[in-house]
């Protein structure tokens, strides 16, 4: 007779019987998939024109499954929520998702707690490329496009972190961090002189796109940044072990057979691709990569098997509603997103460390 048996028969309350880890983990990233489901519903319609779920639906699969569903009666609501928002809630979420990921990997490949892109300088070298093609052109930047502006400005911050971190031919992720800083101000920097001399209406609508908007999403750009942020992404998912091995400490990941330099060198390639894609279609947006890793960590723990999938889906939800704020709170002006994001994003980190007292705690 097992122990649950017993129990019951001497009256005592069974032990609830746990599903399952992976059972568990199945359920959490499903229920996080709906209430993502939901929210692109619910900013999908809310706005100056509020637009019904049920019309919502209509709409998008009247597009996608055209011989299954019948297009709306109203062609006014077709272009509202096909044309215009529906091109934004995606744009936010495959930004969303890719900002809480390259976060969460940097802070394992720093072993800091602080490392985003936005801390450690790669989300301003990016800002820095695509400004310079926003005020100066595209002949400034050698004759690059927005998109390769900005993930060139994102590699070359990359790099420059690389070399100013490696000591003895070894990278020290302290010697990073700090790099990244000292980097960030730089790239300040330089956009903030490039605004200065810029056109002023120029450089209103530039330095609003710098705190970080999704306006500008429409159809025909969001293949490219929704495909290389999947790809990228699913990359970043398949290193799981090898970045769990980091958390042990350099030595240790050694002694499990991990090229510690080398993996943290491509990470950190393969993370600003992501970063200078997502900058130049949203801009550089703050908080996303550093409070979205530590909230999934406190309920799922550091292990980025089950870290990163979550992350992904919860900064997808967490960019989605930022953005729904920024254009309802104040209408009809539209907030920028970090705005938002900082609102949100300094009261929980703050509390966070009032909670956790040391770095190493915050870290997982």
């Amino acid at each position: 007779m097992n122990a649950i048996d017993s129990r019951l028969r001497r009256g005592a309350p069974a032990t609830t019987v746990r599903p399952p880890r992976r059972a568990r983990q199945a359920l959490v990233l499903a229920g996080l998939a709906v209430t993502l489901l939901a929210c692109v519903l619910l900013a999908v319609g809310a706005g100056p024109v509020a637009v019904h779920p049920a019309t919502t639906v209509q709409v998008v699969g009247s597009h996608l499954l055209p011989q299954l569903v019948a297009p709306v009666p109203d062609p006014l609501d077709d272009q509202i929520i096909w044309e215009f928002r529906f091109p934004r809630v995606l744009l936010g979420v495959v930004v969303g998702a890719g900002l809480a990921v390259v976060g969460a990997v940097m802070q394992a490949v720093v072993r800091n707690p602080l490392a985003d892109p936005y801390l450690l300088g790669v989300s301003a070298g990016a800002a820095l490329g695509a400004v310079l093609v926003l005020v100066l052109g595209s002949a400034a930047a050698a004759g690059l496009s927005l998109p390769a502006a900005a993930f060139g400005g994102a590699l070359v911050s990359t790099l420059a972190i690389y070399l100013l971190a490696r000591r003895r031919g070894r990278i020290t992720p302290l010697r990073m961090v700090l790099a990244g800083v000292a980097l960030a101000y730089l790239f300040q920097a330089g956009y903030s002189y490039l605004l200065l001399i810029a056109d002023p209406r120029g450089a209103q609508s530039v330095l609003f796109w710098l705190l970080g908007s999704l306006g500008s999403a429409r159809w025909d750009a969001l293949p490219l940044p929704t495909a290389v942020v999947a790809l990228g992404t699913v990359a970043l998912l398949t290193q799981s072990r090898p970045l769990n091995a980091l958390l042990t400490g350099d030595e240790s990941a050694r002694s499990l057979g991990l090229g510690v330099d080398r993996f943290r060198a491509a990470m950190l390639v393969l993370t600003s691709v992501l970063v200078g894609t997502m900058v130049a279609v949203s801009g550089a947006i703050a908080f996303v990569g550093l409070i979205v890793p530590h909230a999934v960590r406190l309920v799922l723990g550091a292990d980025h098997r089950r870290l990163m999938p979550a992350a992904a889906l919860v900064g997808a939800i967490f960019l989605v509603l930022v953005d729904l704020a920024a254009r309802t709170v104040a209408e009809p002006t539209e907030l920028p997103l970090t705005i938002v994001t900082a609102v949100v994003g300094v009261p929980f980190f703050l509390w966070l460390l009032g909670r956790d007292t040391s770095a190493e705690r915050i870290a997982g």
